[in-house]
């Protein structure tokens, strides 16, 4: 996994949840516009599925979806990791010391062809070295000679370094050979000073290992006679007594290593369950593995404080129940909208760019113009596409004379006649008929908060009147089954005809119809409504509803 400096660290451009022709394509232009113009990654993303409208353009113009970010709440991947080098369980005592101090590390992965096998911490080798008095425990550990010659500074004089010292105790031989004979046993480990006879005596003894102390010269009889009994000769350049403090740090970190119920995190563990585990646990150090168990590095309490966050910029938005979730865990860094201004709020300043037109596309065709960026075809006819999607073809209200100039000037860079384009573009968004009720309701809905009342509004934009009856009779039951479930007071959805301009507003939940009787006058009588000249959410229905609501009692 590549830790990435903050200055390499990717933007991500993310339109709102549902996202619509507009959302998707904003943020697949601006991204190559902050491209082209400033240093860094900038990704075009999405928080939510691409509808058939949406998806129709991006085929005919070949542009690739934006990449889907289910949460932007950090995790794992966002900590700067210690990239602690990990060991094998064979390494001695004394070199793992050596490592963590050398380091500055308290805390050493133990590895196996790139996976974790355990963890050893300063902690276990202090025990290891203070708390251990059987003389045996060398050969339980089965301590590697190669182990013994690398922690003595010793020379192999007789036998193979590769092998193991698997059987019998430490002695140190400091008395006469006649009273040695008591204690030495077969398979034992002997650490003898520069004394030919008592050399002589472990080996007919059947000392296994015979350690020679202060460099002390082997004779070749002893070298001979320690060939025939299978007796390892080692010589050190240490005293007896420092032999003695050393030869229990030759044994390998896999016998004290913590094995079990290790406590390690993937890389796409969340930063709050994190620290929640880490609040639980006395640890100085976790490791981390990626989604296919390899170590990765090592993370602490102490690195949570240097969080990265991830960066953003939202396009066609501003309103934090439409954000992507985990919104209040990443750094936004710029806004481009022409919605109203909505509830989203931001720890500090921020680029913000918000203009009254009938789409995002529109603004970001503007900044092109502004920085004397070349538009490349697809990307005009992306921008083309939204805003007609957003515009409903220039019949909505929300539509200015700059949005449709800029739609016939990216026209003709792409090559594409706007109405003919329309008229394909509609039909594929309104084709629902083999989509299930939930997939409707969700390709563009979004929430909205007035003075603590909470409403959803999703909407279907046709030019066929038997289609939009279809799709009535499979959203009705469904948003009646689903209503108690949803964040919402109340829940509208929005049947419009393009070539007639009008909607049939569907309604549900307490309070819903009186809701719309108010907002655009009508008789209390009336329990259908089919709303001639309002095709647009953003500018006819939700200033109507805001004027309602803002005078009501929660």
């Amino acid at each position: 996994m590549d830790l990435l400096e903050k200055s390499e660290r990717p933007i991500y451009i993310v339109g709102h949840k549902n996202p619509d022709t507009d959302s998707i394509c904003s943020a697949i232009a601006y991204a190559h516009l902050k491209s082209q113009r400033e240093n860094g990654v900038y990704i075009p993303a999405r928080a939510g599925q691409i509808n058939q409208e949406t998806q129709y353009v991006l085929n005919a113009f070949h542009v690739d979806a934006p990449i889907y970010l289910h949460d932007v709440m950090t995790d794992a991947r966002d900590i700067d990791m210690n990239a602690v080098e990990g060991v094998t369980e064979d390494v001695s005592l004394k070199k793992a010391w050596h490592l963590m101090r050398d380091r500055g590390d308290v805390t050493l992965p133990v590895l196996e062809d790139g996976k974790l096998s355990g963890i050893i911490t300063l902690g276990d080798i202090a025990n290891a070295y203070m708390d251990v008095y059987d003389n045996c425990i060398l050969s339980t550990a089965k301590t590697t000679y190669k182990n013994i010659l690398e922690t003595l500074d010793a020379k192999m004089i007789v036998g193979d370094e590769n092998g193991y010292f698997d059987s019998g105790e430490v002695v140190i031989a400091t008395d006469n050979p006649d009273v040695l004979e008591e204690y030495i046993h077969p398979g034992d480990m002997v650490i003898i000073g520069n004394r030919y006879e008592t050399q002589l005596c472990a080996i007919e003894m059947g000392a296994a290992c015979v350690v020679i102390s202060m460099g002390a010269k082997v004779s070749k009889t002893i070298q001979h006679f320690a060939k025939e009994r299978n007796c390892i000769i080692i010589n050190t350049p240490y005293d007896s007594f420092t032999v003695a403090r050393l030869i229990n740090q030759s044994m390998s970190i896999g016998y004290f290593m913590k094995r079990d119920k290790l406590t390690t995190f993937k890389v796409t563990d969340k930063t709050e369950d994190i620290r929640v585990i880490m609040k639980k646990k006395r640890f100085h150090d976790f490791p981390v593995l990626d989604e296919e168990d390899n170590y990765v590095g090592m993370i602490s309490r102490r690195t949570l404080l240097n969080l990265r966050k991830k960066r953003l910029i939202l396009v066609d938005h501003n309103e934090a129940s439409q954000t992507v979730d985990g919104i209040e865990f990443a750094e936004i860094m710029e806004i481009i909208d022409h919605h109203r201004i909505g509830t989203l709020e931001t720890l500090s300043p921020v680029y913000f760019r918000n203009q009254p037109l009938g789409c995002t596309a529109t603004i970001i065709y503007q900044m092109y113009q502004e920085q004397g960026v070349e538009i490349p075809k697809n990307i005009a006819g992306i921008m083309m596409a939204a805003i007609i999607s957003d515009t409903l073809m220039f019949h909505s209200p929300t539509v200015t004379e700059v949005d449709k100039a800029a739609a016939e000037h990216l026209s003709e860079i792409c090559g594409v006649e706007i109405e003919e384009f329309a008229i394909d573009m509609f039909g594929a968004g309104s084709n629902l008929s083999d989509k299930q009720a939930d997939e409707i309701f969700k390709q563009d809905y979004k929430n909205f908060t007035v003075n603590e009342f909470s409403f959803g509004v999703g909407q279907i934009n046709s030019m066929n009147t038997i289609e939009l009856q279809e799709i009535k009779e499979k959203l009705v039951p469904y948003i009646e089954e689903q209503l108690p479930k949803l964040p919402v007071d109340m829940c509208f959805f929005m049947l419009t005809n393009i070539v007639y301009e009008k909607t049939e507003l569907l309604c549900f939940g307490p309070r819903s119809e009186e809701l719309v009787r108010e907002a655009f006058r009508l008789s209390k009588k009336l329990h259908k409504f089919e709303l001639k000249d309002l095709v647009s959410r953003k500018k006819q229905l939700i200033p109507a509803f805001v004027t309602v609501l803002q005078q009501w009692d929660k």
